[in-house]
């Protein structure tokens, strides 16, 4: 479930059948004067749009009875309640709800129609805040994507190198120094410090040092820890590979940020492993 707000009236969106479905209980509290869906619902052209709407998108519409609706769309002694439209016609784009969040909610295309009924300034607005939403929702699913990413490809390096940095029968404070080295190999490469460095000049911070960083190095890192899993896969010695994962950092960021900057990677040519 989610809010928007429209000319200062706080609307609902539910996911139904991952389908976003609006509120018409909550936007027609926006139109001026005693109104009601069914005022809507009982015109003759939001009848003709709703059949339209259902014969494209649901297969199981009944046409018989929206026949009959439709005939007796708009004469002032009709009334149809969503209710009614929805087990007549057997409609998908209306829902009715009880329940904490009941109301009465239509698939967006239908809602952004009714917001033409309360006003053309309304719709207009109605559309820009629903995809000022949807637009927030790309860049969190865009976010966790890359975080996730990090992670799986985490999961591909320390198996990697448990395969072939440690010997058998390590104690598990051995196991652990080989993985917390490995890590610090891609820290040092990327943001050029471990990652106890990093805790001792932030103690005000809590997590660590990957947990702060952008997305950019977050893609960078998720690169670099497959290059490292195929560089110890390959047998190559621990000096020389973060000497190629610190070229790879700078390189990779320079396209990334679209800049002559290193971004905190320095070079490692003097570092001593």
């Amino acid at each position: 479930m989610a809010k928007i707000y429209v000319q200062g009236q706080l609307i609902t969106v539910l996911s139904i059948n991952d389908k976003d479905y609006i509120s018409l209980t909550d936007m027609v509290k926006a139109k001026d004067g005693e109104y009601f869906i069914s005022d809507w619902l009982r015109n003759r052209n939001t009848v003709e749009f709703l059949g339209i709407w259902e014969s494209i998108y649901n297969p199981d519409f009944n046409y018989g009875e929206f026949d009959i609706i439709k005939s007796n769309a708009g004469l002032n002694s009709y009334r149809l309640s969503v209710k009614d439209w929805v087990q007549k016609t057997n409609a998908i784009g209306l829902k009715a709800t009880a329940g904490r969040y009941g109301g009465t909610y239509a698939h967006k295309d239908i809602a952004f129609e009714f917001g033409m009924w309360i006003s053309a300034e309304f719709k207009i607005y109605l559309i820009r805040e629903f995809q000022r939403m949807k637009d927030l929702e790309l860049q969190q699913l865009d976010w966790d994507i890359k975080r996730n990413l990090a992670r799986i490809n985490y999961r591909i390096h320390t198996d990697a190198i448990k395969e072939n940095l440690i010997p058998p029968k390590l104690t598990a404070a051995q196991i652990n120094n080989i993985y917390a080295n490995e890590a610090d190999i891609l820290n040092v490469a990327l943001f050029g410090m471990t990652a106890k460095q990093w805790r001792d000049n932030n103690p005000d911070k809590n997590g660590n040092i990957r947990d702060y960083a952008n997305v950019s190095q977050l893609v960078c890192l998720s690169n670099m820890e497959s290059i490292n899993a195929i560089l110890i896969n390959d047998g190559i010695r621990q000096a020389e590979r973060i000497k190629k994962l610190n070229q790879t950092a700078i390189e990779q960021m320079r396209i990334l940020t679209k800049d002559n900057t290193r971004l905190g990677n320095n070079k490692l040519g003097d570092l001593k492993l």
